[in-house]
This record gives structure tokens, C-alpha cells and sequence, in this order.
């Protein structure tokens, strides 16, 4: 039943090992030109998700609410706080660790592929949106390894829970699970997806993780209201 998001972790940890090889070995201004590029497909990518929401009223609603939530739990400081112990433990990177971790643990968790794939995984069986899942995944971590370090590593724990977690659930989850549903998630997601390229590339520091409970949010209002 896990066995599409074994191959997920799989791929996250081939890529990064890679990531790390490549690090000695690329100049900075390749380094940066990579992440900026990476940056650039995020927010497209992000942009592609928005777009399948039906009713941007519940989008507004679900992030509002959704911050709210995720400010008074204080997700981020959390994640940058566990990060930094796991740093302060195991890694000589830098600053760059907890950076690395949230920022690649978000890109991977945040999305359709993760919550569709996962679900046609534990439903159906069928792991082929995680096998293109676990390609992407680990063609980033490959950029992300290489420019930010061994945190993206550590990712790999969140994607195991996240999206083991949806398909052990999936089938008490089904009823309340249309194409509704999985649309306005979706395009919640966007946004998030939308915060993180606008992280990666610099351009301002959206706190992303506070804005997480924004997905469930999202569900529950358009279960209620669709």
C-alpha cells in the first residue's frame, strides 16, 4: 500500500546524495543560477495549481482562517526549531540546514501529486501520479542539495508521514473526498507553492508553514458549502 511513497523517499535521497556530490564541485554563480531557475518553475508550478479552484472565495477564506491557526501553533517556529536541533546534532552546514529542511519538506508535502497520488495509491493501488511525483521530487532535491546542503535530506520524514498518512486514510477519507474537494485543495496548495518560489527567489519571506493548516481548511469548507 506504501510502496509509492517509498519510491518518493527513495528518489528524495538518491537526489540529494547527488545534490551532495555535485556541491564540491559547482561554482556559486551555478549554484545560484540553478536555485533562481528552480525558483522560477515553483512559482509556475504554483500558478498551474491555483488556477483549478472553482470558488476563490473559499481559497481567501481557508488561508485566512488557515494563518490564523497556524500563527497561534507557531508551525514555523517549530519546524525551523526541530531543524535547528537535528543541525546542532548532526550537521556542520550552517545556517542553511533548517532552511533546507522546511523549504524542500513544504515543495514536497504541498501539492496535488501528494494528495491525489497518495490517495489512488491507498484506494486503488495505483502508484503511477507517485512514480512522477518521486521524478520531480528528486530532480529538485538535486538543486536544493547542492545549494542549501543535507537538510533536504531530512525532508524525507515529513513526506513519509504525510503521504503515508493520506493513504492508510484514504479509505475513511473517501466520502468526503470529491473533485470538489481535491480542487480547492489544490489551488490552497498553489498559493503556498506560489510563498515558497517567492522565498526561494528572494523576493520577500512569507512565514509558508503558518500557512499550512490553509489546506484542511480549505477541505472542510468546501465539503460544507460544495
Amino acid at each position: 500500500m506504501l510502496l509509492g511513497t517509498a519510491i518518493n523517499v527513495a528518489a528524495i535521497v538518491v537526489g540529494t546524495l547527488i545534490g551532495l556530490a555535485l556541491k564540491q564541485r559547482l561554482p556559486q554563480r551555478i549554484n545560484s543560477i540553478a536555485i533562481q531557475g528552480l525558483g522560477l518553475v515553483t512559482a509556475l508550478i504554483g500558478i498551474t495549481m491555483m488556477i483549478t479552484s472553482g470558488n476563490i472565495l473559499i481559497v481567501l477564506v481557508s488561508m485566512v482562517i488557515g494563518g490564523v491557526l497556524g500563527e497561534l501553533l507557531r508551525i514555523e517556529a517549530r519546524l525551523d526549531a526541530f531543524g535547528a536541533r537535528v543541525e546542532a546534532r548532526l550537521s556542520k552546514e550552517g545556517g542553511t540546514f533548517a532552511e533546507a529542511f522546511v523549504t524542500s519538506s513544504l515543495l514536497y508535502c504541498v501539492g496535488p501529486m501528494a494528495i491525489v497520488g497518495a490517495l489512488q495509491d491507498g484506494l486503488q493501488g495505483d502508484i503511477s501520479v507517485l512514480l512522477t511525483k518521486s521524478g520531480l521530487d528528486g530532480i529538485a532535491s538535486v538543486a536544493f542539495a547542492s545549494t542549501l546542503g543535507i537538510g533536504v535530506l531530512f525532508s524525507t520524514l515529513p513526506v513519509a508521514l504525510y503521504q503515508g498518512g493520506i493513504t492508510v486514510g484514504a479509505s475513511m477519507l473517501q466520502p468526503y473526498l470529491s473533485s470538489s474537494i481535491v480542487n480547492e485543495m489544490t489551488a490552497t496548495g498553489g498559493l503556498l507553492i506560489l510563498g515558497i518560489a517567492l522565498n526561494i527567489l528572494q523576493v520577500t519571506k512569507i512565514r509558508v508553514a503558518n500557512l499550512l493548516p490553509a489546506i484542511l481548511v480549505a477541505a472542510v469548507l468546501s465539503g460544507v458549502l460544495l
